[in-house]
């Protein structure tokens, strides 16, 4: 007769010491691939930055640090200069009111306050809806646009850009975070 292989034991001990065994391997290997991975991703959020700064505001030559402003403590904003002198402004801007969570919305805005341009960073919004509101066809209502002469809502709520059909919420998000970037761009000055 082939010797039996001995089984190991269903007990309460045996148990805690595969699970164990099992979680910190598990760990370790997570661990493991957290810091062989963090850099580059931390230089692909940073390319993503640069590249969105880039698309909101006018050409320029130097790129200021970010800086903060008091009362908009989630917001960076960037000033751009040519020459010198500002050219315009890039706000990273958060809105919490969209459907699935933040709506993060880069703002540029040219030296006289108008929006140059915007583009969407990062969202959960719903696929298909919500994520229209990347498309040129939504956020380009408001490009050009001085927010202190043009009402950035919806129609629905008083203002002027027209909603993405079936995405109010998203909508809303997206003119909230335009707002508030106006409103830290015009409290932020020339610092």
């Amino acid at each position: 007769m082939a010797e039996e292989k001995k089984k190991l034991e269903s007990t309460f001990v045996n148990m805690v010491l595969v699970l164990t065994a099992i979680s910190l391997t598990s760990a370790l290997a997570l661990g493991f691939t957290y810091t062989q991975t963090k850099p580059i991703a931390d230089e692909v959020r940073a390319r993503k930055l640069a590249e969105a700064i880039e698309a909101v505001v006018p050409e320029f030559d130097e790129l200021g640090d970010s800086f903060k402003v008091e009362g908009f403590d989630r917001l960076e904003l960037y000033h751009a200069k040519k020459g010198g002198e500002i050219v315009g402004t890039a706000v990273k801007s958060v809105s919490d009111k969209g459907f699935s969570g933040d709506v993060w919305v880069m703002v540029g805005f040219d030296a006289q306050g108008n929006v140059y341009n915007t583009e969407i960073l990062e969202h959960r919004e719903t696929p298909g809806l919500g994520t229209k509101m990347a498309m040129p066809s939504f956020k380009d209502q408001v490009k050009g646009k001085n927010p202190s002469q043009f009402k950035v809502a919806v129609v629905k709520d008083g203002g002027e850009v027209d909603a993405i059909t079936a995405a109010t919420i998203s909508s809303r998000a997206f003119c909230d975070a335009v707002q508030v970037a106006y409103e830290a761009m015009k409290k932020g000055g020339t610092k």
